[in-house]
């Protein structure tokens, strides 16, 4: 297929360069447990495609999109390839992971709530698909890899792609262009999550409390329910 015909738009362009930075963390995460070289290419080709393969399985999109082009699965193979070379030049692997992976989060919830919108989904399901878009792929990374998901640690995470598939979808239905409601979109997500990357923002835990005793929960009878039973 055509290079020019696989990408005929500017959401197809934004598809495959999200699909190629999640592929990068897909394989740095290959790269920090000593996999082979196939190790890289399963790893960065499931978190380059896995995230879009789920939205489009929802949606009832068939083929999905990297079945239907090719060229998806292409981008995110090489990309594998070429990290197994490379990936002993970043001095902070993990580092490295965390920005990229902000940087296709960002990108991937505008196109997951964009390809939402395209196949029908009203402005609530678009975001959902957005978002489901962003995390997936690094859920699944994380899983392959014996990583704890990150979505499941006490990081801010989701909320940046929620928040920018709101911006992208609200911008959208109140007529503006589409790249500006994708930069929007791009720009709050990334923003968001570059600021919980650097300052260490995370979401409160859960705190376990102490269970309660019985004369917690009930009070004592009253006294003269107790004279009452003393009578009989």
């Amino acid at each position: 297929m055509p290079f020019e015909q696989a990408f005929s738009s500017l959401v197809s362009y934004l598809d495959a360069a999200a699909v190629g930075v999640f592929a990068i963390t897909g394989a740095l995460v290959a790269s920090r447990k000593e996999m082979d070289i196939f190790g890289f290419a399963l790893l960065g080709t499931v978190t380059g495609v896995g995230g879009g393969t789920i939205r489009d399985l929802l949606l009832g999109t068939a083929p999905v999109f990297w079945v239907k082009n090719p060229v998806y699965a292409a981008i995110a193979l090489t990309v594998s390839a070429i990290v197994f070379f490379a990936a002993h030049i970043p001095e902070s692997r993990y580092r490295l992971i965390l920005w990229l992976d902000a940087v296709g989060l960002a990108l991937v919830c505008v196109v997951g709530a964009d390809r939402g919108l395209a196949a029908g989904a009203g402005a609530f399901i678009a975001v959902v698909m957005g978002v489901i878009t962003a995390v997936f792929g690094g859920i699944i990374r994380d899983v392959l890899g014996g990583e704890s998901p990150v979505i499941l640690r006490r990081e801010i995470y989701v909320i940046p792609a929620l928040l920018g598939a709101i911006a992208f979808v609200a911008m959208v239905h109140a007529g503006a262009g589409y790249p500006l409601a994708a930069t929007a979109g791009f720009a709050i997500c990334f923003t968001v999550r570059g600021l919980a990357l650097y300052y260490g923002w995370s979401l409160p835990p859960y705190k376990s409390r102490p269970g309660r005793q019985a004369d917690q929960v009930a009070p004592p009878p009253h006294p003269s329910a107790k004279d009452s039973g003393n009578a009989q």
